[in-house]
């Protein structure tokens, strides 16, 4: 691995060929902090896709795009003497040390969920009125779901054993069987929600992070299903005139790679 110095010098000449860049290229002159937004958040969710392939040269290369982005912005920040990168690394750097006086200071923990009660208690005494306040509101449902109940559940909020949380789950399976029978349509979307609230809470006693494991299996099903499409094409068969028998084949035959 490179040394600290070596470290160091890379990041010196990823924000020298910033400046670069901004005065010099018509695209990177254009950009703004809300033009870049969107491919900030499609860098993003390209970082996860490599995580969860568990392709490590392709997570670098990913890292790099979005690290592009933060140097971008803060380019983007010093221009209006808002704040530099300096400013960004040094406002972090201050944060961790002050979230974790177990460390820095002489608060002591004995474990790991020490440590996230008091990441949530020290939020609210810097002014933060609720412990939901660092949910961002444009997360995706099911991720915002997960992070919501990690959040009460770091000040106390929580179950105390995983065969509560599956009663619950139970008792909500219930409650949404009992709407759909009443045929109640906005009744059935709520008793749903609940369900998929209750798993996903489920998920977390479990030690399971529900987004990764429903995109592991988004990634089985398209897998499995683009075999199927690529045996019917060799049977110059299209796939809505063949049969769910015929097509099952084909699925069983993929579950087995």
């Amino acid at each position: 691995m490179n040394s600290r110095a070596d470290q160091l010098k890379a990041f010196d000449r990823l924000l020298t060929i910033m400046d670069e860049l901004r005065a010099q290229c018509p695209w990177d002159k254009k950009q703004t902090m809300e033009t870049l937004r969107h491919l900030t958040i499609e860098e993003t969710y390209e970082l996860g896709d490599a995580i969860l392939d568990n392709d490590l040269e392709e997570v670098k290369k990913e890292l790099g795009d979005v690290l592009l982005h933060i140097v971008f912005y803060s380019k983007i920040g010093s221009e209006t003497n808002d704040f530099d990168i300096a400013d960004v690394c040094n406002s972090i750097c201050e944060k961790l040390i002050s979230r974790h006086p177990h460390i820095y200071g002489d608060v002591k923990v004995e474990n790991e969920e020490d440590v996230k009660r008091n990441w949530e208690n020290l939020k609210l005494k810097e002014g933060k009125k609720s412990v939901l306040e660092g949910v961002p509101n444009s997360l995706p449902a099911l991720v915002k779901a997960n992070r919501i109940q990690e959040k009460v559940a770091g000040v106390g909020f929580d179950w105390e054993e995983p065969n509560q949380v599956w009663e619950k789950v139970e008792e909500e399976l219930q409650e949404l069987k009992t709407e759909i029978d009443s045929n109640n349509t906005d009744a059935i979307e709520s008793e749903f929600g609940d369900v998929l609230f209750s798993m996903v809470n489920y998920a977390r006693f479990l030690n399971v992070n529900p987004e990764n494991a429903l995109e592991r299996t988004n990634k089985k099903f398209s897998k499995r299903f683009k075999y199927l499409e690529e045996k019917a094409q060799a049977l110059n068969k299209p796939l809505k005139e063949m049969t769910l028998a015929e097509m099952d084949v084909f699925w069983e035959e993929a579950k087995k790679l």
